[in-house]
């Protein structure tokens, strides 16, 4: 049964970890057992459900030492690898919030028949199949299963295949919760697994690369069941005249670098206006090249290695098609193999435009691509001008005129005088424009509503119509 497969540590490059890839028959035997447990699960009040996640979060800490080790030899990061399992209790107590108001059924009457009343009845999807991607493993397999095992579905998920280290500990965590264990399972492997998966399940949330979530798109229309794809973007950031350069340089570096960059509301291209362009740059320059690498001590440092090694040749590919066509590399700008693990410094270019990969392309890194505009419009334009439309940044001299030109600004989420907030926050709702996905929002009430359909249960006080109603002659009349 299965595949063997291997897995790489973006820290040393060698291929330390062997684990088995599920196959069809796993995936079918497993999301049946899952399918099977559901109605056990849904027909359980909120708050017992409640109760046993609660009880998973408690599992996740007793466990969190051997998690966090597993993601950080996952990542090839520490910080950020062990902020990940201190995400679950807060997660749940978010989705407790907005429980009540999504779970309450809307009950009217109908105004054109008034002795018709109806009431709404949410039914849960019984399986939800989750399909995560490797720059934040575990936060990303949980981000849609806790609200889906909240409104009552079973989840299957499959990570991965690039860091699947996590699954080993959190699988302990679930098993000591006996009730959990019974609806929430992990599938390993690659897109073989994924596409297995599709077969299986009733819905499907997907966390990825546009190129892999268009297939997944069109596997789940054949499928014929609801896709909620999250995936690239070319995120923007606008610096207004009137911003403060160094606060705006500062702020964005954090935005752009933060866990190396490898993070899909990351800031990728930078647009600033003339008259701040020298100060801005100077400043983005000084404070990059200040920016340590976490090699060798994992406990030290900032910027990480690359996790998924192809991105390297990727980052390396873009670099050199932009200094073809004329871009100026002022720090950074060469991939390093420092103890196996791919690294890039923060790299900053100039010169650059939208002929060139580094601006119009996903890339996935800490590179700051950084150019001017003259007019406002200009600069509105410039951010807009991408195929992408994830989140953006706009940094102006008063909250005011930032949200004005927020507003106009072609994305999901845009963080005004900050940068790369929806990594941060999760209440506000928001779509994703262009490719950067489809479906509705993972953040606010939506994200736990999305697992349910909605059943219209109508009832007449009345008398109904009878045939006669309709009857040709009646139209005479």
């Amino acid at each position: 049964m299965g595949r063997p497969m291997k897995a790489r540590n973006p820290r040393t490059g060698a291929l330390d970890y062997e684990f088995t890839a599920a196959d069809e028959a796993d995936v079918a035997a497993g999301c049946e057992a899952l399918r099977a447990a559901q109605p056990t699960w849904a027909a359980r009040p909120l708050e017992e459900r409640f109760e046993i996640l609660e009880r998973f979060a408690d599992a996740v800490e007793r466990h969190q030492a051997d998690i966090a080790q597993a993601l950080s030899t996952d990542t090839g990061r520490w910080l950020l690898a062990a902020s990940e399992t201190r995400g679950v209790r807060p997660a749940l107590e978010r989705w407790r919030r907005y429980a009540p108001e999504v779970l309450a059924e809307t009950r009217g009457q109908s105004q054109a028949i008034p002795s018709i009343r109806f009431t709404q009845q949410l039914v849960p999807y019984p399986l939800v199949g989750v399909i995560s991607p490797w720059n934040f493993p575990m936060l990303l397999s949980l981000i849609d299963t806790l609200p889906a095992l909240v409104a009552g579905c079973s989840v299957a998920i499959k990570p991965s295949e690039v860091t699947p280290r996590f699954v080993e500990p959190l699988q302990r965590a679930i098993d000591e919760v006996p009730e959990l264990a019974s609806v929430i399972s992990f599938f390993q492997g690659d897109g073989r697994t994924g596409a297995a998966l599709i077969e299986h399940v009733d819905l499907i949330c997907f966390t990825g690369s546009v190129a892999t979530g268009r297939k997944v798109g069109e596997a789940c229309a054949r499928a014929f069941i609801p896709a909620f794809l999250e995936l690239g973007g070319k995120d923007p950031a606008l610096v207004l005249a009137s911003a403060d350069p160094v606060k705006a340089a500062d702020t964005l570096l954090r935005a752009s670098v933060l866990a190396t960059g490898q993070a899909c509301q990351s800031l990728e291209r930078f647009y600033v206006h003339e008259s701040l362009y020298e100060p801005f740059v100077a400043r983005l320059v000084e404070k990059a090249r200040e920016v340590p690498l976490n090699y060798p001590d994992i406990h030290k440092g900032i910027v990480g290695p690359l996790i998924f090694a192809r991105q390297a040749e990727i980052i390396a590919e873009q670099i050199a098609d932009a200094v073809a066509k004329g871009a100026t590399i002022r720090c950074g700008g060469e991939v390093e193999t420092l103890g196996g693990g791919k690294y890039v410094r923060p790299t900053v270019l100039t010169e650059v435009d939208h002929q060139m990969q580094i601006m119009t392309e996903e890339t996935f890194g800490p590179i700051l691509p950084v150019m001017k505009f003259s007019s406002l419009d200009e600069g509105v334009r410039l951010a807009n001008d991408s195929k992408y439309g994830l989140s953006a940044s706009v940094f102006a001299g008063s909250l005011e005129e930032g949200e004005a030109v927020a507003r106009r600004l072609q994305a999901g989420g845009i963080s005004v005088n900050d940068g790369s907030l929806t990594g941060q926050m999760f209440e506000a709702e928001k779509h994703s424009f262009k490719l950067s996905g489809i479906g509705g929002s993972r953040m606010g009430p939506a994200g736990l509503a999305r697992f349910f359909r909605k059943k219209a249960l109508m009832m007449q006080s009345g008398q109904p119509l009878p045939i006669e109603v309709f009857a040709e002659d009646q139209a005479r009349a």
